[in-house]
Protein backbone atom coordinates (compact mmCIF):
# COMPACT_ATOMS: atom_id res chain seq x y z
CA UNK A 1 0.00 0.00 0.00
CA UNK A 2 1.39 3.66 -0.91
CA UNK A 3 2.21 5.21 2.04
CA UNK A 4 1.17 8.91 0.49
CA UNK A 5 -1.37 10.80 1.79
CA UNK A 6 -4.12 11.05 -0.37
CA UNK A 7 -6.83 14.40 0.13
CA UNK A 8 -10.06 13.72 -0.67
CA UNK A 9 -12.13 16.25 -2.81
CA UNK A 10 -8.81 17.80 -4.55
CA UNK A 11 -7.61 17.90 -7.66
CA UNK A 12 -4.39 18.54 -9.46
CA UNK A 13 -3.16 21.24 -10.77
CA UNK A 14 -2.93 19.93 -13.88
CA UNK A 15 -6.50 19.25 -13.90
CA UNK A 16 -7.92 22.77 -12.23
CA UNK A 17 -6.16 24.50 -15.24
CA UNK A 18 -7.39 22.32 -17.67
CA UNK A 19 -10.80 22.48 -16.56
CA UNK A 20 -10.41 26.71 -16.69
CA UNK A 21 -8.64 26.20 -20.19
CA UNK A 22 -11.40 24.02 -21.02
CA UNK A 23 -14.10 26.42 -19.57
CA UNK A 24 -12.33 29.44 -21.92
CA UNK A 25 -12.46 27.50 -24.80
CA UNK A 26 -16.23 26.54 -24.58
CA UNK A 27 -17.01 30.19 -23.51
CA UNK A 28 -15.52 31.54 -26.37
CA UNK A 29 -16.41 28.82 -28.29
CA UNK A 30 -20.21 30.01 -28.01
CA UNK A 31 -19.18 33.82 -28.73
CA UNK A 32 -17.80 33.09 -32.07
CA UNK A 33 -20.74 30.69 -32.52
CA UNK A 34 -22.94 33.11 -32.08
CA UNK A 35 -21.44 35.74 -33.06
CA UNK A 36 -20.81 33.62 -36.78
CA UNK A 37 -24.59 32.55 -36.96
CA UNK A 38 -24.99 36.45 -36.89
CA UNK A 39 -22.35 37.15 -39.47
CA UNK A 40 -23.60 34.24 -41.67
CA UNK A 41 -27.23 35.34 -41.34
CA UNK A 42 -26.17 39.07 -42.40
CA UNK A 43 -23.72 37.79 -44.98
CA UNK A 44 -26.33 35.32 -46.40
CA UNK A 45 -29.35 38.44 -46.44
CA UNK A 46 -26.68 40.72 -48.27
CA UNK A 47 -25.88 38.47 -51.07
CA UNK A 48 -29.38 37.37 -51.49
CA UNK A 49 -30.43 40.95 -51.47
CA UNK A 50 -28.30 41.62 -54.37
CA UNK A 51 -29.29 39.20 -56.82
CA UNK A 52 -32.99 40.30 -55.69
CA UNK A 53 -32.15 43.88 -56.96
CA UNK A 54 -30.21 42.38 -59.60
CA UNK A 55 -33.40 40.91 -60.90
CA UNK A 56 -36.03 43.61 -60.12
CA UNK A 57 -33.40 46.20 -61.62
CA UNK A 58 -33.27 43.59 -65.24
CA UNK A 59 -37.24 43.71 -65.00
CA UNK A 60 -37.48 47.62 -64.97
CA UNK A 61 -35.14 47.55 -67.40
CA UNK A 62 -37.02 45.47 -69.78
CA UNK A 63 -39.93 47.73 -69.32
CA UNK A 64 -41.17 50.01 -72.60
CA UNK A 65 -43.75 52.54 -73.17
CA UNK A 66 -45.63 51.71 -76.50
CA UNK A 67 -49.00 53.49 -77.32
CA UNK A 68 -50.01 55.14 -74.35
CA UNK A 69 -49.00 52.09 -71.93
CA UNK A 70 -46.41 50.20 -70.86
CA UNK A 71 -45.20 46.67 -71.82
CA UNK A 72 -43.20 44.32 -69.85
CA UNK A 73 -40.48 41.52 -71.57
CA UNK A 74 -39.66 39.72 -69.19
CA UNK A 75 -35.63 38.80 -69.24
CA UNK A 76 -33.84 35.65 -69.60
CA UNK A 77 -31.26 37.23 -67.40
CA UNK A 78 -33.45 38.13 -64.28
CA UNK A 79 -34.41 34.66 -63.83
CA UNK A 80 -31.28 33.06 -64.16
CA UNK A 81 -29.72 35.64 -61.26
CA UNK A 82 -32.71 33.62 -59.29
CA UNK A 83 -31.78 29.90 -60.73
CA UNK A 84 -28.85 30.82 -58.62
CA UNK A 85 -31.06 29.69 -55.26
CA UNK A 86 -32.36 26.47 -56.92
CA UNK A 87 -34.63 25.09 -54.17
CA UNK A 88 -36.11 28.71 -53.44
CA UNK A 89 -39.46 29.39 -55.10
CA UNK A 90 -39.63 33.03 -56.84
CA UNK A 91 -42.12 35.74 -57.03
CA UNK A 92 -42.48 38.84 -58.85
CA UNK A 93 -45.15 41.52 -59.42
CA UNK A 94 -45.21 44.44 -61.47
CA UNK A 95 -47.31 47.21 -60.67
CA UNK A 96 -48.34 50.58 -62.85
CA UNK A 97 -49.34 54.01 -61.87
CA UNK A 98 -52.96 53.12 -61.38
CA UNK A 99 -51.67 50.54 -58.98
CA UNK A 100 -52.91 48.00 -61.85
CA UNK A 101 -50.88 44.70 -61.88
CA UNK A 102 -49.06 44.50 -65.68
CA UNK A 103 -47.70 40.95 -64.84
CA UNK A 104 -46.91 38.79 -62.15
CA UNK A 105 -48.76 37.26 -59.33
CA UNK A 106 -51.02 39.58 -57.26
CA UNK A 107 -50.50 37.88 -54.16
CA UNK A 108 -46.83 39.37 -54.15
CA UNK A 109 -47.30 42.00 -50.87
CA UNK A 110 -46.39 45.69 -51.81
CA UNK A 111 -43.41 47.49 -49.21
CA UNK A 112 -45.35 49.35 -46.76
CA UNK A 113 -42.68 51.87 -47.05
CA UNK A 114 -42.03 54.94 -50.12
CA UNK A 115 -38.29 54.60 -51.55
CA UNK A 116 -36.81 53.82 -55.07
CA UNK A 117 -35.43 50.85 -53.29
CA UNK A 118 -36.93 48.93 -50.95
CA UNK A 119 -36.20 45.35 -48.74
CA UNK A 120 -38.90 43.97 -46.99
CA UNK A 121 -40.11 40.33 -45.60
CA UNK A 122 -43.41 38.59 -46.06
CA UNK A 123 -44.56 35.35 -47.35
CA UNK A 124 -44.90 33.42 -50.33
CA UNK A 125 -47.36 31.10 -49.92
CA UNK A 126 -46.79 29.04 -46.40
CA UNK A 127 -42.97 29.93 -46.46
CA UNK A 128 -41.51 33.22 -45.29
CA UNK A 129 -39.95 35.32 -48.16
CA UNK A 130 -37.49 37.86 -48.79
CA UNK A 131 -38.59 40.92 -51.15
CA UNK A 132 -37.13 44.05 -52.87
CA UNK A 133 -39.48 46.52 -54.13
CA UNK A 134 -37.89 48.91 -57.38
CA UNK A 135 -39.12 51.88 -58.95
CA UNK A 136 -39.15 53.08 -62.03
CA UNK A 137 -40.26 56.58 -63.19
CA UNK A 138 -41.64 57.45 -66.63
CA UNK A 139 -41.99 60.85 -67.85
CA UNK A 140 -43.26 60.78 -71.50
CA UNK A 141 -45.96 62.44 -73.78
CA UNK A 142 -48.23 59.43 -73.58
CA UNK A 143 -47.39 57.61 -70.37
CA UNK A 144 -45.69 59.58 -66.94
CA UNK A 145 -45.96 58.12 -63.73
CA UNK A 146 -43.98 55.24 -61.65
CA UNK A 147 -43.81 51.63 -61.80
CA UNK A 148 -43.27 49.39 -59.26
CA UNK A 149 -41.17 45.76 -59.65
CA UNK A 150 -41.69 43.54 -57.07
CA UNK A 151 -39.20 40.08 -56.49
CA UNK A 152 -39.41 37.84 -54.16
CA UNK A 153 -37.32 34.65 -53.13
CA UNK A 154 -38.22 32.04 -49.97
CA UNK A 155 -35.25 31.81 -47.61
CA UNK A 156 -33.86 28.33 -48.08
CA UNK A 157 -30.61 28.97 -49.53
CA UNK A 158 -30.08 32.21 -47.88
CA UNK A 159 -30.57 29.93 -44.69
CA UNK A 160 -28.50 27.01 -45.71
CA UNK A 161 -25.48 29.78 -46.88
CA UNK A 162 -25.99 30.96 -43.45
CA UNK A 163 -25.43 27.91 -41.97
CA UNK A 164 -22.32 26.56 -43.83
CA UNK A 165 -20.76 30.26 -42.94
CA UNK A 166 -21.30 29.20 -39.07
CA UNK A 167 -20.24 25.48 -39.72
CA UNK A 168 -16.64 26.75 -41.39
CA UNK A 169 -16.23 28.61 -38.55
CA UNK A 170 -17.39 25.66 -35.86
CA UNK A 171 -14.79 23.78 -37.67
CA UNK A 172 -12.15 26.23 -37.58
CA UNK A 173 -13.02 27.75 -33.94
CA UNK A 174 -12.37 23.89 -32.95
CA UNK A 175 -9.04 23.16 -34.96
CA UNK A 176 -7.72 27.12 -33.13
CA UNK A 177 -8.99 25.82 -30.07
CA UNK A 178 -7.12 21.84 -29.77
CA UNK A 179 -4.29 23.70 -30.97
CA UNK A 180 -4.34 26.14 -27.96
CA UNK A 181 -5.44 23.34 -25.76
CA UNK A 182 -2.05 21.65 -26.91
CA UNK A 183 0.02 24.55 -26.73
CA UNK A 184 -1.63 25.15 -23.40
CA UNK A 185 -1.14 22.05 -22.19
CA UNK A 186 2.83 21.64 -23.04
CA UNK A 187 3.41 25.04 -21.99
CA UNK A 188 1.93 24.02 -18.26
CA UNK A 189 3.23 20.95 -18.01
CA UNK A 190 6.75 22.75 -18.82
CA UNK A 191 5.81 25.12 -16.26
CA UNK A 192 5.08 22.54 -13.58
CA UNK A 193 8.11 20.19 -13.93
CA UNK A 194 10.26 21.83 -10.85
CA UNK A 195 6.88 20.53 -8.38
CA UNK A 196 8.01 17.13 -8.82
CA UNK A 197 11.37 17.57 -9.01
CA UNK A 198 11.02 19.38 -5.43
CA UNK A 199 8.45 16.64 -4.44
CA UNK A 200 11.03 13.98 -5.49
CA UNK A 201 14.10 15.20 -3.72
CA UNK A 202 12.15 15.33 -0.55
CA UNK A 203 10.99 12.02 -0.79
CA UNK A 204 14.34 10.67 -1.15
CA UNK A 205 16.11 12.91 1.34
CA UNK A 206 17.02 11.24 4.70
CA UNK A 207 14.59 11.95 7.21
CA UNK A 208 17.82 13.57 9.91
CA UNK A 209 18.44 16.10 6.16
CA UNK A 210 17.77 19.19 6.74
CA UNK A 211 19.67 21.16 4.57
CA UNK A 212 18.08 23.39 2.11
CA UNK A 213 16.66 22.35 -0.98
CA UNK A 214 18.75 23.72 -4.11
CA UNK A 215 16.64 23.69 -7.21
CA UNK A 216 16.07 25.84 -9.86
CA UNK A 217 12.88 26.87 -10.34
CA UNK A 218 10.74 29.93 -11.69
CA UNK A 219 10.18 32.68 -9.52
CA UNK A 220 6.52 31.32 -8.61
CA UNK A 221 7.61 28.15 -7.60
CA UNK A 222 10.50 29.21 -6.10
CA UNK A 223 8.78 31.38 -3.12
CA UNK A 224 7.35 27.55 -2.38
CA UNK A 225 11.10 26.16 -2.27
CA UNK A 226 12.12 29.20 -0.13
CA UNK A 227 9.27 28.80 2.23
CA UNK A 228 10.38 25.07 2.24
CA UNK A 229 13.49 25.93 2.87
CA UNK A 230 12.92 28.48 5.99
CA UNK A 231 10.42 25.93 7.68
CA UNK A 232 13.14 23.37 7.37
CA UNK A 233 15.95 25.88 9.13
CA UNK A 234 13.71 26.39 11.91
CA UNK A 235 13.71 22.65 12.27
CA UNK A 236 16.59 22.47 11.94
CA UNK A 237 17.10 24.63 14.59
CA UNK A 238 14.67 23.38 16.98
CA UNK A 239 16.27 19.58 16.52
CA UNK A 240 19.54 21.33 17.12
CA UNK A 241 18.34 22.79 20.53
CA UNK A 242 16.70 19.52 21.50
CA UNK A 243 20.16 17.44 20.98
CA UNK A 244 22.19 19.91 22.86
CA UNK A 245 19.27 20.23 25.47
CA UNK A 246 19.88 16.60 25.64
CA UNK A 247 23.43 16.47 25.52
CA UNK A 248 24.02 18.89 27.94
CA UNK A 249 21.97 17.42 30.39
CA UNK A 250 23.85 14.35 30.05
CA UNK A 251 27.25 15.74 30.58
CA UNK A 252 26.15 18.48 32.96
CA UNK A 253 24.04 16.33 35.03
CA UNK A 254 26.24 12.78 35.43
CA UNK A 255 29.08 14.74 37.66
CA UNK A 256 26.88 16.81 40.33
CA UNK A 257 24.20 13.61 40.23
CA UNK A 258 26.88 11.42 41.57
CA UNK A 259 28.34 13.72 43.99
CA UNK A 260 25.28 14.45 45.54
CA UNK A 261 24.73 10.26 46.01
CA UNK A 262 28.37 9.94 47.06
CA UNK A 263 28.25 12.46 49.86
CA UNK A 264 24.37 11.32 50.73
CA UNK A 265 26.09 8.18 51.01
CA UNK A 266 29.05 9.44 53.23
CA UNK A 267 26.30 11.00 54.96
CA UNK A 268 24.49 8.63 56.47
CA UNK A 269 27.45 6.59 57.20
CA UNK A 270 29.20 9.56 59.19
CA UNK A 271 28.54 8.98 62.74
CA UNK A 272 30.18 12.48 64.03
CA UNK A 273 27.00 15.00 64.18
CA UNK A 274 28.97 17.74 62.62
CA UNK A 275 30.45 16.02 60.25
CA UNK A 276 27.24 15.20 58.90
CA UNK A 277 25.55 18.77 59.26
CA UNK A 278 28.57 19.93 57.19
CA UNK A 279 28.24 16.96 54.60
CA UNK A 280 23.88 18.05 54.33
CA UNK A 281 24.93 21.72 53.71
CA UNK A 282 27.28 20.58 50.94
CA UNK A 283 24.30 18.25 49.67
CA UNK A 284 22.39 21.23 49.65
CA UNK A 285 24.67 23.98 48.29
CA UNK A 286 25.18 21.25 45.71
CA UNK A 287 21.49 20.67 45.16
CA UNK A 288 20.96 24.12 45.14
CA UNK A 289 23.20 24.54 41.98
CA UNK A 290 22.12 21.50 40.01
CA UNK A 291 19.00 23.03 40.11
CA UNK A 292 20.04 26.79 39.25
CA UNK A 293 22.08 24.33 36.35
CA UNK A 294 18.76 22.55 35.19
CA UNK A 295 16.50 26.56 35.76
CA UNK A 296 19.22 27.97 32.86
CA UNK A 297 19.26 24.67 30.42
CA UNK A 298 15.41 24.67 30.70
CA UNK A 299 15.41 28.13 30.10
CA UNK A 300 17.98 27.61 26.75
CA UNK A 301 15.83 25.48 25.48
CA UNK A 302 12.17 27.94 25.63
CA UNK A 303 14.25 31.08 24.58
CA UNK A 304 15.93 28.87 21.26
CA UNK A 305 11.78 27.45 20.68
CA UNK A 306 9.96 30.97 21.36
CA UNK A 307 12.45 32.56 18.53
CA UNK A 308 10.70 30.41 15.63
CA UNK A 309 7.44 30.36 17.45
CA UNK A 310 6.55 33.36 19.95
CA UNK A 311 4.38 36.17 18.03
CA UNK A 312 6.10 39.70 18.29
CA UNK A 313 4.71 42.21 20.08
CA UNK A 314 5.13 45.67 20.88
CA UNK A 315 7.37 45.80 24.01
CA UNK A 316 8.49 48.88 26.31
CA UNK A 317 12.11 48.00 27.35
CA UNK A 318 11.49 50.11 30.54
CA UNK A 319 8.83 47.61 31.63
CA UNK A 320 11.41 44.53 31.12
CA UNK A 321 13.90 46.24 33.49
CA UNK A 322 11.57 46.66 36.19
CA UNK A 323 10.39 43.29 36.09
CA UNK A 324 14.25 42.20 36.46
CA UNK A 325 15.05 44.44 39.02
CA UNK A 326 11.80 43.42 40.89
CA UNK A 327 12.56 39.74 40.57
CA UNK A 328 15.77 40.45 42.19
CA UNK A 329 15.07 43.35 44.68
CA UNK A 330 14.38 40.82 47.33
CA UNK A 331 17.02 38.60 47.13
CA UNK A 332 19.24 42.09 47.03
CA UNK A 333 17.92 42.85 50.27
CA UNK A 334 20.15 42.70 53.38
CA UNK A 335 23.30 43.15 50.88
CA UNK A 336 23.40 46.73 50.86
CA UNK A 337 20.77 47.08 48.32
CA UNK A 338 23.13 45.85 45.53
CA UNK A 339 20.54 46.32 42.09
CA UNK A 340 19.25 49.99 41.25
CA UNK A 341 17.10 51.18 38.38
CA UNK A 342 18.11 53.75 36.20
CA UNK A 343 15.40 54.23 33.51
CA UNK A 344 14.10 57.45 31.40
CA UNK A 345 11.31 58.95 31.80
CA UNK A 346 9.77 58.30 27.82
CA UNK A 347 9.05 54.51 26.33
CA UNK A 348 11.27 52.62 24.41
CA UNK A 349 9.53 50.77 22.66
CA UNK A 350 11.03 47.18 20.75
CA UNK A 351 8.90 44.39 19.11
CA UNK A 352 9.68 41.46 20.22
CA UNK A 353 8.65 38.29 23.07
CA UNK A 354 8.29 39.59 26.25
CA UNK A 355 9.19 36.33 28.20
CA UNK A 356 12.37 35.87 25.95
CA UNK A 357 13.62 39.49 26.59
CA UNK A 358 12.83 39.24 30.57
CA UNK A 359 14.52 36.21 30.58
CA UNK A 360 18.10 37.85 29.13
CA UNK A 361 17.52 40.73 31.69
CA UNK A 362 16.86 38.50 34.20
CA UNK A 363 20.41 36.47 33.51
CA UNK A 364 22.39 39.67 33.10
CA UNK A 365 21.50 40.63 36.29
CA UNK A 366 21.83 37.61 38.00
CA UNK A 367 25.38 37.11 36.14
CA UNK A 368 26.48 40.65 37.45
CA UNK A 369 25.21 40.10 41.05
CA UNK A 370 26.86 36.25 41.29
CA UNK A 371 29.90 37.12 39.32
CA UNK A 372 30.87 41.12 39.39
CA UNK A 373 31.30 43.73 42.37
CA UNK A 374 28.15 45.43 44.09
CA UNK A 375 26.51 47.73 43.46
CA UNK A 376 24.45 46.79 40.49
CA UNK A 377 22.65 48.43 38.13
CA UNK A 378 20.20 47.50 35.43
CA UNK A 379 19.14 50.78 33.18
CA UNK A 380 17.15 51.34 29.27
CA UNK A 381 18.97 54.14 27.15
CA UNK A 382 16.98 55.64 24.02
CA UNK A 383 18.86 56.65 20.96
CA UNK A 384 19.01 55.84 17.36
CA UNK A 385 18.61 51.88 19.20
CA UNK A 386 17.11 50.62 22.08
CA UNK A 387 19.63 49.34 25.03
CA UNK A 388 18.86 47.54 27.98
CA UNK A 389 22.08 47.84 30.08
CA UNK A 390 23.25 45.81 33.26
CA UNK A 391 26.67 47.59 35.14
CA UNK A 392 28.67 46.36 37.71
CA UNK A 393 32.01 47.71 39.46
CA UNK A 394 33.82 44.47 38.76
CA UNK A 395 36.11 43.86 36.07
CA UNK A 396 33.98 41.91 33.68
CA UNK A 397 34.33 38.19 32.41
CA UNK A 398 37.68 36.65 30.74
CA UNK A 399 37.91 38.07 27.21
CA UNK A 400 37.31 34.26 25.33
CA UNK A 401 33.68 34.74 26.89
CA UNK A 402 33.37 38.61 26.01
CA UNK A 403 34.49 36.99 22.43
CA UNK A 404 31.79 34.20 22.28
CA UNK A 405 29.30 34.86 24.21
CA UNK A 406 26.82 32.43 22.89
CA UNK A 407 28.89 29.18 23.92
CA UNK A 408 27.10 27.29 26.48
CA UNK A 409 28.69 26.45 29.90
CA UNK A 410 31.38 29.11 29.49
CA UNK A 411 32.13 30.58 33.09
CA UNK A 412 33.02 29.91 36.48
CA UNK A 413 30.84 26.99 37.96
CA UNK A 414 32.57 26.59 41.05
CA UNK A 415 30.13 29.98 41.87
CA UNK A 416 26.93 27.78 40.74
CA UNK A 417 26.70 29.13 37.70
CA UNK A 418 26.10 26.93 34.43
CA UNK A 419 27.47 29.26 32.35
CA UNK A 420 23.92 29.93 30.14
CA UNK A 421 23.57 33.47 31.41
CA UNK A 422 25.51 34.74 28.63
CA UNK A 423 24.41 32.45 26.63
CA UNK A 424 20.50 32.95 26.63
CA UNK A 425 21.10 36.60 26.42
CA UNK A 426 23.08 36.51 23.67
CA UNK A 427 20.66 34.05 21.57
CA UNK A 428 17.85 36.47 22.37
CA UNK A 429 19.77 39.33 21.17
CA UNK A 430 20.05 37.21 17.76
CA UNK A 431 16.83 36.52 17.67
CA UNK A 432 15.67 40.33 17.53
CA UNK A 433 17.80 41.28 15.09
CA UNK A 434 20.21 42.44 17.33
CA UNK A 435 23.26 42.00 19.23
CA UNK A 436 25.07 41.37 22.88
CA UNK A 437 27.70 44.37 23.67
CA UNK A 438 30.20 44.63 26.49
CA UNK A 439 32.31 47.77 27.64
CA UNK A 440 34.21 48.57 30.44
CA UNK A 441 33.93 51.78 31.87
CA UNK A 442 35.86 53.48 34.03
CA UNK A 443 33.71 52.12 37.34
CA UNK A 444 33.43 48.72 36.38
CA UNK A 445 32.05 46.79 33.15
CA UNK A 446 28.39 47.22 31.54
CA UNK A 447 27.05 44.33 29.74
CA UNK A 448 23.80 45.39 27.21
CA UNK A 449 21.36 44.14 24.95
CA UNK A 450 21.75 46.41 22.58
CA UNK A 451 18.11 45.93 19.94
CA UNK A 452 16.44 47.71 17.26
CA UNK A 453 13.83 50.55 17.95
CA UNK A 454 10.04 50.30 16.96
CA UNK A 455 8.60 53.60 17.04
Amino acid sequence: MSSERRFPGTISLKSRVALAMAAVLVAGGVIVLVAALAYGRQAAREAYDRLLVGAASDIAESITVRDGEALVDMPISAFELLALAPDDRISYRVVGPDGQTLTGYDDAPLPTEKGDVVFYDGVFGAEPARYVGVVRRFAERNFSGTVEIIVGQTLRARRELARDIAQNALIALGAAGAIMALFAWLVMRSALIPLPRIGSALRQRDPTDLTPIDLSAPSEVAALVQSLNGFMARLDRQMTSNRNLIGDAAHQLRTPVAAIRAQAQLAAEEPDGEQRAQMVARIHDRAVSLSHLLDQMLNHAMIIHRADTAPRDLVDLRDIAVEAFEAFEESAQGRSNEVALDIPDGPVMVRGDIMSLTEAAKNLLGNALHHGQPPVRIGVRNGARAILWVHDEGAGPPSEIMADPGARFAGDRSKGSGGLGLAIAHAVAASHAGWMSFSATADGFEAALDLPRDG
